[in-house]
């Protein structure tokens, strides 16, 4: 155990840097150092005269480190940025890394870059990025290019804009990483159909709502878990819900996510087509049959290529795959070979994540060990390699746990890219979630305070007390003043 202490307000922030360097360590975060605590870190901010007196010690390993740095009087974010410069230089220093996303431990990068470009202009927001931030010169020209690319999309929200998102929180089995709310589906299968009927219900309602209210459905976006785990019949049913239920004139786009190759089917996929979706995921994770069955995916390879040829002869021409840089036993030679048989694909995306190190994933709750090796080298390799085979990064994002505070990045071809995925992170506009674990993200046009409404987690509370997740739907009227 690593015992942080500190005495300012502050906490979440150097709590966040700290894991940057630690990742699997466990934090007691305490504001008075016990005795005999064994490896410690301490943040401080004292006062010295007319002058701030800002001081971090590291004491790890039988080694010891302690900077400080005087500055003006301050409780405020200037406060923040020297307390958590110093805390990162120092950690720099004393473990002789530093992490390409320098002081930012954000979920969405991306987003203060533009923010920044629209405050100060593009060279001086990549300044600030690079020389306050501290974040590396690729990093900064990838957050730039994700952020053009997000305000493109931006345009495409106008106020009373939109979304839908549909929860099918079911897999054929649960992956060694996940930590969804999602069930195996050999144990929640007696709850599909029950399920479905309600979620269509759920659907019916929330239609209803947006009626009401006169917004307009900008995209539309059917995952999960694994929402091909359905039978035809049942997709089919979920899927003509939201068609007879919402007006799909003004929607941009229609995703279902097929993730697990080995619940794909000509049918199922006749069925996405045939309700108007004309984007689908299918996901290999890896192309390695060996790390597959090390993360409890019970599918090959081959299956995933035999996936990905039935939705092309489907009639798909939108279809992104998924790949994981950091998985248990990869390597960066086996992580470049997956790489190169995606691009050989030539699907319209390909979306690069990094392991996340969750609570409740199997990996850390077994206490598996993870090295993080060449994770960051995979990620350099991917954006280098897509660069050059015609994809540009469309949008980004970052979970908490990631191996060494990497990122996410979706990929696409001109002309391609998942609107709905750009609309969420960027909360651009009002999502509304409909199925078990389901959150429904309200937003204001021109503000940024965000509205949360919870639906239930888990499919049986979601069917035993159906009738408060409809009345949950009131709320929605409130926030709109109605």
């Amino acid at each position: 155990m690593l015992t942080l202490r500190f005495n300012h307000r502050f906490r979440y922030e150097t709590e966040k840097l700290v894991r940057e360097f630690f990742p699997s360590e466990e934090l007691n975060m305490t504001e008075t150092l016990p005795e005999d605590c064994g490896d410690f870190i301490e943040s401080l901010i004292g006062v010295e005269g007319c002058w701030q007196k800002y001081i971090v010690r590291v004491c790890c390993a039988g080694r010891e480190l302690v900077r400080d740095r005087i500055g003006d009087r301050d409780d405020g974010d200037e406060a923040e940025l020297e307390i958590c410069t110093l805390l990162f230089d120092a950690l720099c220093e004393f473990t002789g890394y530093t992490p390409p996303w320098g002081l930012l431990t954000g979920v969405r990068p991306a987003k203060l870059m533009s923010m920044q470009r629209r405050a100060l202009g593009d060279d001086e927001a990549k300044r600030f990025f690079r020389e306050d931030m501290k974040v590396s010169g690729g990093k900064t020209e990838l957050a730039f290019a994700v952020s053009v690319n997000e305000d493109r999309a931006a345009l495409l929200s106008p106020p009373k804009s939109c979304s839908l998102y549909v929860s099918i929180p079911f897999c054929p089995t649960r992956c060694s990483y996940c930590s969804f709310v999602s069930h195996s589906n050999e144990n929640a299968k007696k709850l599909i159909p029950k399920y479905t009927e309600l979620l269509c219900e759920e659907l019916k309602r929330t239609g209803e709502i947006v009626a009401d209210l006169g917004l307009s459905l900008k995209s539309v976006y059917i995952g999960g878990g694994t929402p091909t785990v359905l039978t035809p019949e049942q997709l089919a049913l979920v899927i003509g819900a939201v068609n007879a239920n919402f007006d799909l004139r003004e929607s941009l786009e229609f995703t279902v996510e097929a993730g697990r190759p080995d619940t794909v089917t000509p049918e199922k996929l006749a069925v996405i087509r045939e309700g108007g979706a004309k984007r689908v995921s299918i996901n290999p994770q890896t192309f390695s049959d060996a790390v597959l069955e090390k993360i409890g995916r019970k599918h090959t390879a081959a299956e995933t290529l035999g996936a990905y040829e039935l939705a092309v002869k489907a009639g798909f021409d939108d279809i992104n795959m998924d790949l994981i840089a950091g998985l248990p036993s990869d390597t960066l030679e086996g992580f470049s070979e997956s790489l190169e048989k995606t691009i050989s694909l030539s699907p319209a995306e390909i979306t690069v994540h990094t392991l996340a190190l969750k609570h409740a994933a199997n990996l850390v709750t077994e206490k598996r060990v993870i090295d993080p090796g060449d994770t960051g080298a995979m990620l350099d390799l991917a954006a280098r390699r897509l660069t050059e085979s015609g994809y540009s990064p469309y949008y980004m994002y970052r979970q908490s746990r990631c191996i060494g505070n990497l990122e996410n990045v979706g990929w696409a071809k001109e002309g391609f890219g998942s609107l709905y995925n750009i609309f969420m992170m960027e909360e651009l506009h009002t999502v509304l979630a409909c199925g078990a674990g389901a959150v429904t993200k309200l937003k204001r046009d021109g503000v940024n305070d965000i509205d949360r409404i919870f639906n239930y987690k888990y499919p049986y509370e979601y069917i035993g007390r159906f009738e408060d997740v409809l009345a949950r739907k009131v709320q929605i009227y409130s926030f709109y003043g109605k």
